[in-house]
């Protein structure tokens, strides 16, 4: 992989995509978070492959119809428009893998974040399966151990796994991903007793217990959805971490240090931010001669 990738290829690619990250993000805020997470659900399978995008078929259910995926990624018409428009100007020549690293970056910083240089020249796989996302992706169950263990398999250190747990500063989350902490949480208290009352309180509001509707959401980060600054970490020193995943980070001292230095320091977390997402799109890619460029990114060639 290498920055300017495309220099002499199909030199406004970056452009185009930021474009419509852009337009997009004008009609729907919360489109960016949807685009950042597509790229860490993409990474975290297969590698940095495309392959989340690609569509199930009568005989094969892929990544995106996971139950960690389907409902609730989104941006998929992003990416489908950004590389119809690449396909106009550049036919054959830009990668659906680099398409989404590219959104994923122009999403971080329109939200306020950092920009940063993104190495390219993925090219894209052609298989996926919904059963890897569901070995391979973090539940918001997971405890600080599992979080941590889960991030090594992928090269991660902890720390790095803390810095980009703060990409639940943007977006939304359904009921359906952290109402076991609101109701029947054990044997013994119904409520989670690591998440602050009031909160509790107001997101029961927002939940209902029989939670019959899949498609109810709230904010992760309720100060400021849409702004990728470090509220997170605030609001977990609160008890206001929506999942247990987030709330767990206090739970062990080296993580508990980290989430109060980001906490204070929003400019060092921007920073380490950038460089871990930059890693993460770095992740089991296909190069040279390996995947194919895919010409319509919901199917292989």
């Amino acid at each position: 992989l290498q920055v300017g990738f495309y220099r002499n290829s199909c030199s406004s690619a970056e452009l185009i995509v930021k474009d419509e990250v852009r337009k997009s993000v004008l009609k729907d805020k919360g489109v960016a978070a949807g685009l950042v997470r597509m790229h860490f659900h993409d990474c975290f399978v297969r590698g940095c492959d495309a392959s989340v995008l690609i569509d199930s078929t009568s005989s094969n259910t892929a990544e995106k119809d996971s139950p960690v995926n389907n409902p609730s990624l989104r941006g998929f018409e992003v990416i489908d428009n950004a590389k119809a428009a690449l396909e106009s100007v550049c036919k054959g020549i830009v990668s659906c893998a680099d398409i989404v690293a590219f959104a994923a970056r122009d999403s971080v910083e329109i939200s306020g974040g950092l920009g940063y240089d993104v190495p390219s020249g993925r090219r894209d796989g052609r298989i996926s399966l919904a059963s890897e996302a569901l070995t391979n992706l973090p539940p918001p169950t997971f405890t600080v151990n599992q979080l941590t263990q889960s991030f090594a398999n992928k090269g991660f250190t902890q720390e790095e796994m803390v810095t980009l747990s703060g990409a639940h500063t943007i977006g939304r989350s359904h009921c359906t991903s952290f109402s076991n902490r609101l109701y029947n949480f054990s044997g013994t208290m119904s409520q989670d007793p690591s998440l602050n009352p009031m909160y509790a309180a107001q997101l029961k509001q927002q939940c209902l217990q029989d939670g019959t509707n899949p498609n109810l959401v709230v904010p992760m980060n309720p100060g400021s959805p849409s702004i990728a600054d470090t509220g997170y970490y605030i609001d977990i020193l609160r008890n206001r971490g929506l999942f247990t995943s987030d709330q767990t980070l206090l739970s062990d001292p080296a993580t508990a240090s980290q989430v109060n230095q980001n906490a204070k320091t929003p400019k060092l977390w921007k920073t380490n931010f950038a460089a871990a997402m930059v890693k993460m799109g770095q992740i089991g890619v296909l190069t040279a001669s390996a995947g194919e460029i895919r010409a319509n990114c919901r199917v292989v060639n």
